[in-house]
């Protein structure tokens, strides 16, 4: 066990529960730290429930590539920590983020403290003490509460797609959870904001109204829409051509288009088109509509087969992979399932019904509050999908490609939690 893991499995016994949401625990944390959060760069603060880290991936591509220092503050991780902190355009490596974890543990001096709100406080700490041009911060959960909200004054704010997720935190309606989302907004700062449905974005506006913040939202001030092989981007300053992005699937064409939107609105930082056009080139993101190539899970595919990964977890995420599998008619789509027990997996499952041939249910391994393989399979069957349980993703692929002989594509599917094992065991 590396150094760092073993101060985190510290850090996860601080507080009895994994989520609870306040500012003063993380900003009292931070007090004792010297206050790193008030001596960064500018920093643009992203919100919403789904496309906050795609919309971030895009806008560091487009950064990095006009030359930028760019730090990055995205959750959860995958496979190891240190991906939720990059400084300067480099991961954070294992001594350095050994000494800051122990630096933060040490500050909190015992003190009842959630595993999100110290590790918000060590990258913080890690921004203030190394140059860099800019900051991009991804919200955890929600936002009012949300330790990444303790940023007074932003560059710039935006908010994705806001969906139903997080309920028990958040609320149970669409305005409840805009309204956690929206408040991250700042007197003076434009927000930047994504397409909404029609109650989220009226809850978006009055607290832009509320807070004296300027909207700039997609359909209104900026559209971004797919025109054969080109991205069209279009605002007051005119219509736009760029390459589509590297990123699969129509939302991605929202995500890249709310980049752009960003940038037009950052004061001091200069971005052209052919900058902007490279870095939709180049952006990644893994465990988004990701092709797995190469790999163990991988090679146990026959010729003729693909593997898929994506970590979308709630009902707009399953509409957005039902939009991407539309684009996969050469071949039958099979499902490996496994999900979170707080999530509804038939909502989830329900847009994919029309495109999947069947489902293979699996359990997330080391999590708790997995669903277990059998009730993963129960999610499947009660939206009218075929569906047997396996004792893991290997077992699920080599099920699949032994009863079925036509070649078609396996999407492994339903949880950030599971790609992130997938990715690990896939090598």
């Amino acid at each position: 066990m590396a150094k760092s893991d073993a101060i985190l499995e510290r850090l996860l016994r601080l507080h009895p529960k994994k989520i609870d949401l306040s500012l003063g625990r993380v900003l009292g944390l931070l007090e004792r730290l010297g206050n790193p959060h008030i001596k960064l760069p500018p920093v643009v603060h992203v919100a919403g429930t789904n496309g906050k880290g795609s919309t971030i991936a895009f806008l560091r591509a487009m950064l990095e590539t006009a030359g930028y220092r760019v730090h990055v503050y995205t959750s959860p991780h995958l496979v190891h920590f240190n991906e939720r902190i990059r400084l300067a355009g480099t991961l954070i490596g294992e001594d350095a983020l050994s000494d800051l974890l122990e630096a933060c543990e040490i500050a909190n001096q015992g003190e009842q403290i959630t595993y999100f709100e110290i590790t918000t406080a060590a990258a913080f700490k890690a921004f203030a003490e190394t140059p860099a041009d800019i900051v991009l911060l991804e919200c955890g959960l929600g936002g009012r509460y949300d330790a990444t909200t303790v940023i007074d004054r932003p560059a710039l704010t935006a908010i994705t797609p806001i969906s139903m997720d997080h309920m028990q935190f958040l609320g149970n309606t669409l305005a409840e959870i805009a309204g956690e989302k929206a408040a991250i907004q700042k007197r003076g700062v434009t927000t930047i904001v994504g397409p909404q449905m029609p109650t989220a974005a009226r809850v978006i506006e009055e607290a832009a109204t509320e807070r004296g913040a300027s909207l700039y939202r997609a359909g209104t001030e900026w559209h971004s829409t797919q025109e054969g092989d080109a991205l069209i981007f279009e605002d007051a300053q005119g219509r736009r051509r760029f390459p589509l992005p590297a990123l699969p699937g129509p939302h991605q064409i929202d995500n890249a288009g709310l980049a752009i939107a960003g940038l037009s609105n950052l004061d001091g930082f200069k971005v052209d088109d052919a900058t902007i056009s490279q870095g939709l080139r180049t952006v990644d993101w893994p465990a988004r509509a990701q092709h797995l190539a190469t790999g163990k899970l991988v090679d146990l595919l026959p010729p003729g087969w693909e593997l898929w990964l994506d970590g979308g977890h709630n009902a707009a995420a399953g509409e957005t992979l039902a939009a991407v599998a539309e684009s996969w008619s050469d071949r039958g789509l099979h499902l490996v399932f496994g999900m979170l027990s707080n999530k509804e997996p038939k909502d989830f499952l329900r847009p994919l019904v029309p495109h999947a041939i069947g489902l293979h249910g699996v359990v997330i391994p080391n999590e708790e509050a997995s669903f277990s393989a059998s009730e993963a399979t129960d999610a499947g069957r009660a939206v009218g999908l075929s569906a047997e349980p396996s004792e893991g993703v290997a077992a699920a692929i080599e099920t699949i490609v032994t009863q079925n002989t036509i070649p078609g594509r396996i999407l492994i599917c339903g949880s950030l939690y599971l790609a992130g094992q997938v990715l690990a065991e896939n090598g």
